[in-house]
């Protein structure tokens, strides 16, 4: 659903916690984007630690309500039914401050789909650019400020790229368990809790069904549609995360089974700039 100080890092993104680097963390794992590690590490600045947070209270057997894997269920029909779709989404996060506070930092993907085998996200801020492309056969990941691109053999399914994506260039991307053939299936396995918190009528200008789930990892808060059955917000925090940051991904601008332009997914000007390797911006540099 996946963070860059370097150059070589603005055509890749790490991740505050992986979605295949351990346990399913659902929907909300949360991409600290082009502006996360550079701003955000200028804040920083040896930060006094926060006190522990409680541990989570999570039931021994997993409690799933009924009600509440229902409208999981009728989410993940829907998105994965559209061969074709469109949407924006908005990810804010928090990281600590040199008070040990929160600051809130925010970037924005415009992301499209074609199952099985298709995507394409564009990241135009906040801090620096940054596009994805993926065509079944190659992924291709574009910092355009500073006109590098890493390009890479990809397999033949969105599910088997965003895997290859992560193992090969930490790429990560927080809707990532909304584009896969089976959302729901994708986290089921590692629920523990799953219930109804009610309905909305603010958040995206809809009347929303209010999910919460939890694994053993994160709690995730969900808005879905209550008719058409469509994400609206995800908030998720993390047991295991100092401060109890949160993690918000607002997605809006739903477009299903649109025609798509046959070059929607490469881009000329990317395939032209000079060229680095797929590596892990957190690994240490070679001598």
């Amino acid at each position: 659903m996946a963070s860059v100080s370097t150059t070589r890092r603005s055509v890749s993104r790490s991740v505050s916690a992986p979605r295949h680097a351990g346990p399913r963390i659902l929907l909300a794992a949360v991409l600290l984007g082009a502006l996360g590690a550079g701003s955000a590490g200028a804040q920083q600045q040896a930060p006094p630690q926060p006190p522990p947070r409680p541990t989570a209270m999570l039931p021994d057997r997993p409690q799933l309500e009924p009600k509440a894997v229902e409208i999981l269920e009728a989410m993940s029909e829907r998105l994965a039914a559209a061969r074709t779709m469109t949407f924006t989404a908005t990810v804010t996060y928090e990281a600590p401050a040199r008070t040990g506070q929160p600051l809130a930092y925010t970037t924005l993907s415009e992301v499209t789909v074609q199952r099985p085998d298709k995507l394409k996200v564009v990241t135009p801020g906040d801090g620096s650019p940054s596009e994805f492309y993926y065509d079944g056969k190659t992924m291709m990941g574009y910092s355009p400020g500073a006109n590098l691109v890493a390009v890479a053999d990809a397999p033949p399914t969105i599910d088997a790229m965003l895997k290859a994506a992560y193992d090969q260039g930490a790429i990560y991307f927080p809707f990532s368990d909304l584009i896969v053939a089976d959302p729901y299936g994708d986290v089921a396995p590692g629920l523990r809790l799953a219930f109804v918190v009610g309905q909305s009528k603010v958040v995206g200008g809809t009347l929303t069904d209010m999910v919460a789930v939890a694994n053993d990892v994160v709690q995730v808060e969900l808005w879905i549609g209550a008719d058409d059955r469509l994400p609206r917000m995800v908030r998720a925090t993390y047991f295991d995360e100092p401060g109890s940051f949160r993690h918000e991904m607002a997605l809006s601008d739903w477009r299903l089974d649109p025609p798509l332009p046959a070059d929607a997914f490469a881009s000329e000007r990317a395939a032209k700039a000079a060229r680095v390797d797929f590596a892990n911006p957190a690994a240490p540099a070679p001598k």
